[in-house]
């Protein structure tokens, strides 16, 4: 396989550069890339991280999976890009800094016609996702969340009807469902149709991916700017038996996460509670904790110390982050929580 300067021969793995724009001063933007061709034939995995580029653990996770890989008897190809946002690596930031794009908003975008061409955050995207589109079994994109976040895969909802027939559908879901139960983190599906779309998160890298057809998820492998290393090495064993469930490997991981949120049902995720208050924020929770609804999961406090109110929790659910701020505007939200899902997550779209 080729993909930039990397070119690789069965058995063997190799490094390079995708160019994907021209900066300003001359110099090529090019995301790195690694190769692992295995010496028989099999499916091809694309494993991406960083994508935001204050989210190191995704990078470090890749990196590490190759180790582990480099001398293993491989069937199939493995495409790594560790980092897909060298520019918002480069300044520590979520967004690129060509105009301030978030890249994770730029896939299956359909360029319209009118005056304004694409923005090249938007034309790198698309360079990189036609190589994913065109060669791709299976789509890992690697991310973190806030600092204080509790890791989880995100799993995306499976739509039919208008692009897709039922059938098909269910094959997706199917495969979705095994490949995210393989890589071992909580599972919590996407938000609920209304929200995924207000959000664009049918632009996602995932989403594009599952809107082509191929079997895409996000792990939240914890809190930025840091490597978490309990959630690097989960997420390293995570990928290697994505490789297992793909006939890829022999064996799976000897070693298995020790992250869970046990539920007796699918859990989706919510963005909740929101304060009515302004004032400064003391948590009483923490990610991975259990709330009642009802229950008072923050105090708002004046900057004296006052107690202005608490806010409660509507729903039952797991605490999956708390949001990074203390000080806090009426209807700011408090915390993504992980929640009973009342969706499915196969979908006819053309109800």
């Amino acid at each position: 396989m080729k993909l930039g300067t990397a070119e690789s021969e069965p058995g063997e793995i190799s490094t390079g550069y995708f160019s994907v724009t021209e900066l300003p001063t001359g110099q090529p933007e090019q995301v790195p890339v690694i190769l692992a061709d295995g010496e028989e034939p099999g499916p091809t995995v694309w494993v991406t991280g960083t994508i935001h580029g204050d989210e190191p653990t995704g990078m470090a996770a890749v990196h590490e999976f190759v180790t582990l890989i480099r001398d293993e008897p491989l069937r199939g190809t493995v495409v790594c890009v560790p980092v897909m946002n060298p520019s918002g690596l480069r300044t520590n930031t979520r967004t690129s800094y060509y105009h301030g794009d978030d890249p994770n908003r730029h896939f299956g975008v359909e360029s319209e016609s009118g005056e304004t061409p694409p923005s090249v955050q938007q034309l790198i995207c698309e360079r990189v996702y036609e190589e994913i589109k065109t060669s791709a079994d299976a789509v890992i994109s690697l991310h973190t969340s806030w600092v204080a976040t509790y890791p989880y895969t995100i799993r995306p909802r499976v739509s039919y009807g208008e692009h897709r027939e039922e059938t098909v559908a269910v094959e997706l879901r199917n495969r979705l469902v095994e490949l995210t139960e393989a890589f071992g983190l909580p599972i919590v599906n996407q938000f609920g149709h209304d929200e995924t779309t207000q959000r664009s998160l049918e632009h996602t890298l995932t989403g594009a991916a599952i809107a082509d057809g191929i079997p895409a998820f996000t792990p939240e492998l914890g809190g930025r700017f840091v490597v978490e290393r309990d959630v690097c090495e989960a997420a390293v064993d995570g990928l290697y038996n994505v490789l297992y469930a793909s006939g890829m490997v022999d064996e799976p991981a000897t070693s298995s996460p020790e992250f869970g949120l046990p539920a007796d049902d699918d859990l989706k995720r919510l963005v909740h509670p929101h304060t009515d208050t302004a004032g400064l924020v003391r948590y009483r929770v923490r990610e991975g904790d259990w709330v009642e609804s009802g229950e008072a999961i923050a105090d708002i406090v004046t900057p004296c110390g006052e107690l202005k109110a608490e806010v409660n929790a509507e729903h039952s659910g797991y605490v999956l982050s708390r949001y990074e701020r203390v000080a806090v505007y009426e209807n700011d939200p408090l915390l993504d929580m992980a929640v009973l899902d009342d969706e499915p997550l196969l979908r006819n779209c053309s109800e």
